[in-house]
Order: C-alpha cells, then structure tokens, then sequence
C-alpha cells in the first residue's frame, strides 16, 4: 500500500474514492483472494501506481468483502476495473490485461505527465533508435525535473550498461529504489553478467573448432550477455539445454534463468523473455 495505491471498502469508499475522484482519475480493481487473473493484474496495477506517481489513484477492492460495491458498479466477473473521475464512470474494462495494453488503458485516462514525463517517453523512442547518447541527456534532464523519480534513475542506468559505462552504472545502483526493487535488481543481475566479458571471436572459434564443448558455449552466452547481446546469448544457453539437459547438473538450464532474472522489469525485454521460456519449456518437454 502507499499513498498511489491502497485498499477500499464500503465504510471508506466515500473518503478514499468519490472525494479524490473529483481531482484525480481512481481505477478501481474489483479483485478476490481466489481469483487467478486477479493476481496477474493487481500487481501490475500497483506497480504502475507507483510509476505514475500521482496521475491516477488505484484503489482496490475485495469484491467478496464488498458485495454492495460490486453490485453497484455492476461488477459480473472479475478482476473487473472501473475509472471514476470528476463524479463520472469513464472508462473500464473486464479481465486481465497484458502490461502493454494496460499502459495504454492508463495513458488515456491519467492526468497529463508533469515535467519529465515526456522527456522519458522521448528517452525511450531515442534508446529504440539506437541513440543512445541522445537518450541519456533526455534522462538527466527528466531526472533534474524529478529528482524522486526511481524510474527515471533506472532508465538512465539501464542505458549507461548499454554505452558500456558500466562503473557509473554501478555506483548509482548502490543506492536504495525501494519503489522499484525488482527492476533495480534486474539491472544489478545484469551488471553481474557484464563482469564476465570476454573475448567473443576467441570463443566462437573455440566451438567452431569442437561444437560440443557444451562449457565454452555457456562462456559465449555470458559473452554475448555482456555485450547487451541478449537472443544470442539466450540462443547459446538453450543450445546446451538442447544437447545435453544435464551437463553440469543443468548449467544451461540455469543460465537461461539467470538472463531472465536480468532482463526482467524491462518492458523492452518481455517478448524475447516470453519467446525463450516457451523455447526452454518445448526443450526440457
């Protein structure tokens, strides 16, 4: 809970929902303790709560603990999400999103981005462009704006390990991002595989000369790792999975993890993290 996302019941709707709703879109999620896509989408709502840090209010609730509050916004399936702004329904929508398409649900009903916030959007086409420079002083100037803003710091950080720049990237994820722990922890997973670089003409000539050296593959992967080189890297690990799931008590196996555990929080990552995992689950079925 914090002050972007919290749990409401009838008692404190009134407070908590209907008097910030006249300032403030409030998504409201309609969830229970069994539901499984419920605990897909809560998280992510919670997340982006954070992340937009202000522009909409997430207020959560049980809808078994709640009936009347169900009943009255005419909740028939759940997770079931309701936007209230200005004393109005504006929008809603019933089952799980994927967090692409619930970013674009967010964006059309939260308030407009304060300073900073287009500077990030910016960021990212620049980063997608390959302009990586460009991308980094579009950071620092959104960080400037909003010095808070952990997401920003992450971004800047994220590009610095793609420029190489990999000392300054560890001094600043010394810090503390207790807003966005999992991703800051991702990057700290992958600053750990950029330590391993080595030279990856001499390894690839090394499995040319015997493609069964199922160890030097995995030291190709973490090669291509630390060059920001994620499918080849992923392509070598699973290679290994593929001819022999047990070599080195499943070393491929969890070198494929260990990417993940890298990539993840990184929204720029999520389809080739979802294209390996149905890779390495076809290769170990």
């Amino acid at each position: 809970m914090s002050q972007f996302s919290f749990d409401v019941s009838i008692e404190d709707f009134e407070t908590k929902v209907l008097a910030p709703a006249q300032d403030v879109p409030v998504v409201i999620d309609f969830w229970a303790p069994w539901c499984e896509p419920c605990k897909v989408l809560k998280p992510m709502l919670e997340k982006l709560a954070e992340e937009y840090a202000g522009r909409f209010l997430l207020a959560m609730v049980d809808s078994d603990a709640n009936p009347e509050l169900a009943q009255h916004f005419g909740v028939r399936s759940i997770p079931s999400v309701k936007v209230l702004f200005q004393g109005q329904l504006v929008d809603e929508f019933n089952g799980a999103l994927p967090e692409g398409q619930l970013r674009e649900f967010l964006e059309r009903i939260a308030l407009p981005a304060g300073p900073g916030g287009n500077l990030r959007e910016e960021a990212a086409a620049l980063v997608t462009e390959g302009k990586l420079e460009e991308a980094l002083a579009k950071l620092v100037e959104a960080s400037k704006a909003k010095p808070d803003d952990q997401a920003v710091q992450l971004d800047a950080i994220d590009v610095l390990m793609q420029l190489g720049r990999n000392d300054e990237a560890q001094q600043l994820l010394a810090g503390e991002f207790a807003q966005e722990a999992e991703r800051a922890n991702a990057l700290r997973a992958r600053l750990a595989l950029a330590a391993g670089a080595a030279d990856t003409a001499e390894l690839e000539a090394k499995l040319a000369a015997n493609p069964a050296d199922h160890a030097t593959r995995l030291d190709l992967s973490r090669a291509y790792a630390a060059q920001s080189r994620f499918r080849e890297a992923f392509e070598a690990a699973l290679e290994v999975v593929i001819r022999d799931r047990a070599f080195g008590e499943g070393a491929g196996r969890k070198a494929i993890l260990q990417l993940f555990e890298a990539l993840g929080g990184s929204e720029q990552y999520d389809d080739l993290i979802r294209e390996f995992r149905r890779k390495m689950s076809a290769a170990l079925n």
